[in-house]
């Protein structure tokens, strides 16, 4: 090639080379601006111009499925300033009502944001309110990112007779809404305990502090401390405030503007320990809101706080202290996957079986047809009563010298099949324990033709899953008590009340005879009082008569009263639950059944069930034998 061709050919090389770098840098600056462009339509949105959450006009969700994809809508790049977050007012709700017409607004900023700030108020006291009955939670606060907070009267419902707000109890078991506070684990238990309400998705503020290493430890982990230090705001804790009664009939301006700025602080408290507000809040195009939260406090959902510090209350909570029945510490936090909590082995303390279950011996009719497996135990008894005949010792095998009541319908029948000795659910052969897969408070009110040849329903679980069952069968007895009108755990389920009038006499005499001389004579005299009154309700008023007809005896037995009383409204939950499927006959029936069986395989996923289980077993065989107009009468 000449020298002019060569010169030629380098010189369009290079300029190709050019243009193609700048074609290729043009292309990647265009695409790293087009997120910034679409973010800057979003700076002046304000929270009342983003669209409100469809919780499905037709069929709601279930909490625990995963939410379907949906379109892209703007999000605020900005969060509101603490300032304007603690002016807003709170909105006492008091009825169902009320809470479809708040309800709304609280649901659009869950679209944006699903976290809410929650805590709980009740007479503070040794376990005893301002009326002298048993205290139990009074208040409930729940608050948004928007500072929007609604403050939920649940005695209000209680004495109203009326059942909380459905969306209301899906919202608290959601595990996609996360539940932030200080304390809120143990506030979880107190409202299990006392209204049976199931919280999940919960993250105490303490150990999110502790990680973001922003607390101040020398001024404590309480609620106050951490707003504080963290947010520079003052929270108002004086005793008079935090104690008073927060079962009036109306709340004072104080009273609301305490419980609201404490559900309020609780939210800005967790997005600021996130670093949401120094930076925008704009979550993963591949990720939910809710997984972008979830995975900055990973480790901490529903993870009570280890650590040992002071409360607003200046208590100290020891690791060593046992809980009451009355404490909030005595209830199992429920978790969506207890297995997983590796800090607390799950199954310590059960007592295993110390000898297998399943012996499978076989019985035999007289013509020599299998009838169904039993225990070495039940076969030998034919033996040495002279009505069977052993045919084999490996496997151990009697034929009955009578002919039986009844013979399976087919070989093919669940009782025909040999069973191994391990958990159904893990395979784990060294400890198992018997699981009641339709739980005995249940069975038990079942009419007899259910209840006879229910072995089908008790599986071999290691102790680990046993007690991991446990604590998922507990979600299904709330769901079913919120269903059926059926608590549990609280003061409509309790088999004996506490009679307050023998309560307060008893005292009295117990005053008298251990303080004597002692008691100021103004005092003596209405204690006196109280104990003659009891004694004869129509007896004539005057101190001069109480002094002297209250005798040393009187005392003696006044001070000894029983003040338990049987609560004469009590029905079991389990009996209300099984009158309640019973009013639909043995289909209703059938389906509490069915049900019970399908959670079991849906929460545990067991892999090493025996052959022919089913969750239909039997319910053909029902209808067929005793028809769908069976007379249901229960135990």
């Amino acid at each position: 090639m000449s020298r002019p061709g060569t010169l030629t050919a380098a010189v369009a090389t290079l300029l190709g080379a050019t243009l193609g770098g700048l074609f290729l840098w043009r292309t990647i600056y265009t695409q790293k601006k087009k997120p910034l462009k679409s973010t800057r339509g979003a700076e002046h949105l304000t929270v009342e111009q983003l669209g409100p959450l469809e919780l499905g006009a037709a069929t709601p969700p279930h909490p625990l499925q995963e939410p379907q994809p949906a379109p892209p809508s703007p999000k605020p790049n900005f969060l509101v300033p603490v300032e304007k977050l603690l002016e807003v007012p709170a909105v006492v709700v008091s009825s169902s009502e009320e809470w479809e017409e708040h309800w709304p607004l609280i649901q659009q900023d869950l679209s944006v944001i699903p976290a809410l700030g929650l805590d709980c108020e009740w007479v503070k006291g040794i376990h005893v309110s301002v009326r002298g009955k048993a205290s139990v939670v009074s208040l409930l606060q729940l608050a948004t990112f928007s500072g929007r907070c609604l403050l939920l009267r649940l005695l209000a419902f209680r004495q109203a007779q009326r059942p909380l707000p459905a969306v209301l109890l899906q919202v608290l078991r959601d595990p996609r809404v996360l539940k932030v506070g200080v304390g809120c684990v143990e506030d979880s238990k107190r409202l299990a305990h006392d209204h049976g309400l199931a919280l999940v998705s919960t993250v105490d503020l303490r150990s999110l502090a502790l990680r973001q290493r922003c607390a101040v430890l020398s001024n404590g982990l309480s609620l106050k401390s951490l707003a504080g230090d963290v947010l520079g705001v003052s929270l108002d804790k004086t005793p008079a405030l935090r104690c008073s009664d927060w079962e009036a009939e109306s709340l004072s301006q104080q009273q609301m503007t305490y419980a609201a700025r404490d559900a309020q602080v609780s939210v800005a408290l967790f997005l600021h320990l996130l670093g949401l507000y120094s930076e925008p809040w704009l979550p993963d195009e591949t990720r939910s809101a809710y997984s972008t939260l979830a995975a900055r406090c990973q480790g901490l959902v529903d993870v009570a706080f280890r650590g040992r510090c002071e409360t607003e209350e200046g208590e100290h909570r020891h690791r060593s202290r046992r809980p009451t029945p009355e404490s909030p510490e005595a209830g199992d936090q429920q978790v969506p996957d207890p297995r997983r909590n590796k800090r607390k082995p799950l199954g310590v303390g059960y007592s295993a079986r110390k000898s297998p279950l399943y012996d499978n011996c076989f019985l035999h009719a007289p013509d020599g047809q299998p009838l169904c497996t039993c225990d070495k135990k039940k076969a030998k008894w034919y033996l040495d009563k002279g009505i069977g005949e052993l045919v084999s010792e490996e496997p151990f095998i009697v034929r009955l010298l009578f002919e039986p009541s009844g013979r399976p319908d087919s070989q093919k029948d669940y009782y025909l099949t040999a069973k191994e000795n391990l958990c159904v659910v893990c395979g784990k052969a060294d400890s198992y324990i018997r699981k009641n897969i339709v739980p005995h408070e249940y069975r038990r009110h079942f009419p007899t033709e259910m209840k006879d040849h229910n072995s089908h329903d008790i599986l071999l679980l290691c102790t680990g899953c046993h007690a991991a069952s446990n604590v998922y069968d507990g979600f299904l007895k709330q769901q079913l008590a919120e269903e059926h009108g059926a608590p549990q755990g609280c003061e409509e389920a309790a088999r004996t009340l506490e009679d307050q009038e023998r309560r307060r006499v008893r005292s009295a005499a117990r005053a008298l005879l251990s303080a004597g001389d002692a008691v100021p004579a103004a005092r003596r005299c209405e204690l006196l009082a109280t104990v003659a009154a009891f004694f004869d309700p129509g007896g004539q008023e005057g101190e001069g008569r109480v002094v002297s007809e209250v005798t040393a005896q009187m005392l003696e037995t006044a001070a000894n009263l029983e003040t338990r009383i049987c609560n004469e409204n009590y029905v079991p939950h389990g009996l209300k639950v099984v009158r309640a499927f019973a009013e639909r006959g043995l289909q209703g029936l059938i389906e509490l059944e069915r049900r019970w069986r399908q959670h079991f395989l849906s929460s545990m996923q067991p892999g090493f069930l025996p052959p022919l289980w089913s969750v239909s077993h039997n319910h053909e065989k029902y209808l067929r034998k005793y028809g769908e107009d069976l007379v249901v009468s229960l135990s």
